[in-house]
């Protein structure tokens, strides 16, 4: 199998090296060849054996098997006409954060191929060196608008993510893309204020000393990338500005109940959002 990779970072490495081992162990030869306008990037995935080769022009890519975009959405965006040669043999991945403006900008001539997907997986680390074979096992993909994928298209990536490991969940874009707003990106935006509450209050040695696992947990994921993060904001602006202004609210909430010190009202608060653990 010949497998493209558009984006050598964390998500593309990952899913380079979790095809390797899953082919590897079956016996079956899996050929990735990368394509990144970050020259480091590619020397890096070939160092470390993510791609076995690196194209010098995405219409190498054009009759693969299998095409993975694993790239910023706006990069989505502007990359999908390259694709429209794509052969009818060829299916495309996506791993782009929101769905909707992708799944509106494919051109009509790979529309069957092109299957819309989401894997809910991901580190604040970035870049070739933070590739991760396992990133993806164990972990949902969310696949969007199958019913405008041809069969065979739909079967394979399906049968892709099931080989190294994924589950497969089904969702209209716009749904996923409200969804994706208050569970991934509005979290994002909280922590990155978080971090920047506590820089703009605390001294770095007051941090080290207080700061214990719970501090840790909530603003890990402030070390994600700005560059990738600006892009899902600005991608999926309208129902994250909703979700932003819903977390506002719940925060004045709590903010009035304390100051009226009515305990009893906060205690049923925080019971409410203890509900939330039970589900996951």
């Amino acid at each position: 199998m010949k497998v493209g990779i558009i984006g050598l970072g964390l998500m593309g490495g990952s899913f380079a090296l979790a095809l390797k081992k899953r082919y590897k162990d079956r016996d079956e030869k899996v050929e990735i060849i990368g394509y990144d306008h970050n020259v480091q990037h590619c020397l890096e995935a070939l160092e470390l054996k993510i791609a076995d080769k690196i194209a010098d022009d995405i219409n190498e890519l054009l009759n693969l098997d299998l095409i993975v975009l694993a790239i910023p959405v706006n990069a989505i965006l502007e990359t999908l006409p390259s694709l429209k040669n794509a052969s009818d043999n060829t299916t495309i991945i996506d791993f782009g954060s929101t769905k909707e403006k992708i799944i509106k900008a494919i051109p009509k001539e790979i529309r069957a191929n092109f299957v819309a997907s989401h894997p809910m997986t991901g580190t604040e680390k970035f870049g070739p060196k933070a590739a991760d074979r396992k990133l993806y096992r164990g972990k949902v993909v969310v696949i969007c608008n199958k019913e405008e994928n041809s069969p065979k298209h739909l079967k394979f990536a399906k049968d892709i993510f099931k080989d190294i490991g994924m589950k497969i969940f089904y969702m209209d874009a716009k749904e996923h893309d409200i969804h994706a707003a208050y569970i991934s990106h509005m979290p994002h935006a909280v922590s990155y204020a978080l971090a920047n509450s506590v820089m703009k209050q605390e001294n770095p040695k007051a941090i080290l000393a207080l700061a214990g696992g719970g501090f840790r947990d909530m603003s890990r994921i402030a070390k994600s990338s700005p560059n990738m993060w600006i892009d899902i904001f600005k991608q999926n602006k309208d129902n994250l500005l909703n979700a932003i202004d819903s977390f506002k609210s719940e925060i004045e909430e709590l903010d009035n109940l304390i100051k009226n010190e009515d305990w009893d009202s906060v205690k049923s608060w925080i019971l409410n959002a203890n509900k939330l653990h039970e589900i996951l």
